[in-house]
């Protein structure tokens, strides 16, 4: 059956029995915050995500500092991308007493955490040339992390064309996870 059949096999299987009901209305809401993103990519950031993926992305900072100068400007945005994929593999291969113990509606809400990660990271990379962005940080005078980091190669003039990759990438995700989603709480309602 191959991996991604498995895949979706245990979670048809996770799903039987389940409550859809509570989880409908946060699939919603994911669903409604990545089409307001799509259609105000540079105003709109996830409520439910948006403190979340900041907090992370400066704890990056202070996580990879340690490792030089290049990686702890990197940090931050390393940190806002391997959150969201960590949280998921918790979901996904979390166990107790030897049993597992997954939640793929869990998985699902990691991706589209990813997602909004992934987006709020495409506007920052976006702005590496003009630096019109406000700057948040732990210091009085925060630097752009990828106008530094684009700079530092040589690539600040392709910012735009990394930010369309990254954002091109995360409504992949994104419209991945929402179908993920919503065919568990399909599943979930017919069982």
């Amino acid at each position: 059956m191959g991996l991604l059949g498995d895949f979706f096999e245990d979670a048809a299987e996770w799903a039987e029995g389940r409550w859809w009901l509570p989880r409908l209305p946060l699939l919603g809401y994911l669903a409604y915050a990545g089409w307001r993103h799509l259609r105000e990519p540079e105003e709109y950031s996830s409520l439910l995500f948006g403190g979340v993926t900041f907090g992370v992305h400066e704890l990056g900072h202070v996580i990879f500092s340690p490792l030089g100068e290049l990686l702890g400007i990197a940090g931050g945005s390393l940190a806002q991308i391997l959150a969201p994929i960590l949280a998921g593999a918790v979901f996904l291969f979390w166990q107790r007493e030897g049993e597992p113990q997954r939640d793929y509606f869990g998985v699902a809400l990691a991706a589209c955490w990813l997602a909004f990660s992934c987006w709020n990271l495409a506007t920052y990379v976006g702005d590496a040339k003009h630096q019109d962005l406000p700057l948040l940080g732990l210091s009085s005078d925060p630097i752009h992390d990828w106008a530094y980091l684009l700079g530092r190669f040589g690539l600040v003039d392709h910012c735009l064309r990394f930010a369309g990759l990254i954002r091109l990438a995360a409504f992949g995700i994104w419209a991945a996870a929402i179908a993920f989603g919503g065919w568990l709480l399909l599943r979930m309602a017919r069982s």
